[in-house]
């Protein structure tokens, strides 16, 4: 393959990754994505709470056996956002494979694998909040994140959240937006290493 060809063959994988992981970003992020585990995945603390609801021990000390079973908060949100890693990463590569096998090119295992686990483990970091708030603190957005917030109405008595709340990371706040953009550019970083790893591997088709 002469170099132009390889160049022209790389930039067309990385447009198509890039407009992959970027269409199926929000159905993996938001579609597959546990309900519970949008709410619970950002909790942090040493406080004990129950392995199978995230409730708060100390509000409810009865429970025994199964149901009694305890960790901390910090351990059950690592949980959730690792059940939801796994989901969004699913999504991202059964759609990768659909797109590039259907059009009759290959993209080698363990170029595959790079691009995933470079989405994923960005991924599980974002999601856990204190990470990038303190990103959005180093670049200067701290006070967008503290101003663009929402207030959620109240649900009414025997709801969740029979009050309104304020919400500082939920979709409309600034904390969501520059998620998902720290997402898509993770995404274009991800899609250039699978891509690089492709080229060099040899036979793809």
């Amino acid at each position: 393959m002469t170099d132009r060809l390889r160049a022209i063959e790389g930039l067309a994988l990385v447009a198509a990754l890039t407009a992959v992981f970027d269409g199926v970003h929000a159905l993996g992020d938001q579609f597959a994505q546990r309900e519970h585990d949008a709410l619970t995945k950002g909790m942090h603390g040493s406080h004990l709470v129950y392995e199978n609801d995230g409730s708060l021990v100390e509000e409810n000390p009865w429970r025994h056996g199964r149901e009694g079973r305890a960790c901390t908060a910090s351990a059950y949100g690592r949980r959730s956002v690792s059940r939801h890693v796994a989901s969004y990463s699913a999504v991202q590569l059964a759609s990768t494979l659909t797109v590039t096998r259907t059009l009759g090119y290959r993209v080698p295992a363990k170029a595959l694998l790079a691009g995933a686990a470079i989405n994923a483990i960005t991924h599980g970091i974002l999601d856990r909040r204190d990470p990038l708030i303190w990103l959005a603190e180093k670049t200067g957005k701290g006070g967008y994140v503290k101003h663009a917030t929402v207030v959620r109405k109240a649900g009414g008595e025997g709801t969740e959240y029979p009050k309104a709340v304020q919400d500082v990371s939920g979709p409309g706040t600034a904390l969501m937006e520059l998620d998902e953009a720290a997402h898509r550019a993770i995404g274009v970083a991800a899609a250039l290493v699978t891509t690089w790893i492709t080229l060099r591997t040899g036979r793809r088709r």
